[in-house]
């Protein structure tokens, strides 16, 4: 598939609302669109791509600000509430200093303040697929993190189509899922914190044509396959800041740089690329992750209005701006 238009992702997983408490006890909590794949879509269409995310939300508060902040960006809301929908996804992202001054952040799903349970992720089920089947037609990539049949379905009728497969587990999840997705994906991309070893993705059976570990502050190491032979693992070191205010969402800017790089005309387009335009995909989305990281939140970057071309950004002098969203968790009671 050769893409002369703007390059098309659509995805599906963890699509959730993100509430940000900040390190600094002044600032109002915050709330964006967040999620896996919320981040990565969001910062595709940030990037100039048409983005589309596939979820199952409810018409709920917790929606209603999710979808503002997707339409912001540009991201395409036409399937953010397919088939039987179901509460949104909350999660609640406590920002801390240690006494050494370093910032830390943990993830919680329960609110701090009224202490009930917020809901929970759901994956897309079947009764989606005939409404999207469509749209898989002239996709560059489908992005998946979180498996369930139907995306299967979706992800292999993109496939067949021409599109390249990212596929970013956190776990293993199902067994018989997760093989399955090894054998369709293109890009299998994974934490060595959350999964050491995804197993089997190079074999003869799989499609996978680059594998990528992150190391956290170590950088990331990766294998590429061409021509059916696999390298070795080559290690990046991560893109140095001076700054680091918030590390989360990092992983999500990578990989949303990289496939802006590799792959806006889709996986006929990807196979030609040799080392060194993988090599330089990842560096660019290193660097983004290292900017990010001066900015509270998994996205707070995107939210100064900064006008410079990302691939030559100063990294250490964006000028940051306090958020205006103060809202309140939509679990407690009024």
């Amino acid at each position: 598939m050769t893409n002369t238009t703007t390059p098309k992702v659509l995805g599906t997983g963890l699509l959730a609302l993100d509430l940000v408490i900040s390190a600094h006890p002044d600032r109002p909590i915050q709330s964006f669109a967040g999620g896996t794949c919320g981040n990565v879509l969001s910062i595709l269409a940030y990037l100039g791509w048409d983005a589309y995310p596939i979820a199952r939300l409810n018409h709920d508060a917790a929606a209603t600000r999710l979808a503002s902040d997707l339409a912001r960006w540009g991201v395409h809301l036409d399937y953010v509430h397919a088939g039987k929908t179901t509460s949104t996804p909350i999660i609640i992202q406590e920002n801390r200093l240690t006494a050494a001054g370093v910032p830390k952040h943990k993830f919680t799903w329960a609110c701090p303040r009224c202490g009930h349970w917020l809901p929970a992720f759901r994956p897309i089920t079947r009764d989606v697929i005939d409404d999207v089947m469509p749209a898989t037609e002239n996709a560059s990539v489908f992005f998946l993190d979180r498996l369930s049949r139907a995306a299967l379905t979706l992800a292999q009728s993109a496939a067949e189509k021409g599109a390249l497969v990212a596929f970013e587990p956190s776990g293993r999840s199902d067994p018989k899922l997760f093989d399955e997705a090894i054998r369709i994906a293109h890009i299998v991309k994974y934490a060595d914190q959350r999964l050491s070893n995804a197993g089997g993705t190079m074999a003869e059976d799989t499609a996978t044509l680059l594998e990528i570990q992150t190391l956290g502050s170590k950088g990331l190491r990766f294998r590429h396959k061409k021509n059916d032979t696999p390298t070795d693992w080559i290690d990046l070191d991560a893109v140095p800041t001076t700054e680091i205010v918030d590390t989360c969402g990092s992983g999500d800017w990578c990989t949303a740089g990289m496939l802006a790089k590799l792959a806006p005309n889709g996986r006929h387009a990807f196979t030609g690329h040799d080392l060194d335009a993988v090599k330089d995909a990842l560096n660019y989305g290193q660097t983004l992750a290292a900017w990010n990281c001066a900015f509270e939140g998994a996205r707070g970057g995107m939210y100064v209005d900064i006008h410079d071309d990302l691939s030559t950004l100063d990294l250490y002098n964006a000028e940051k701006e306090t958020h205006s969203a103060a809202i309140s968790c939509p679990a407690c009671p009024e």
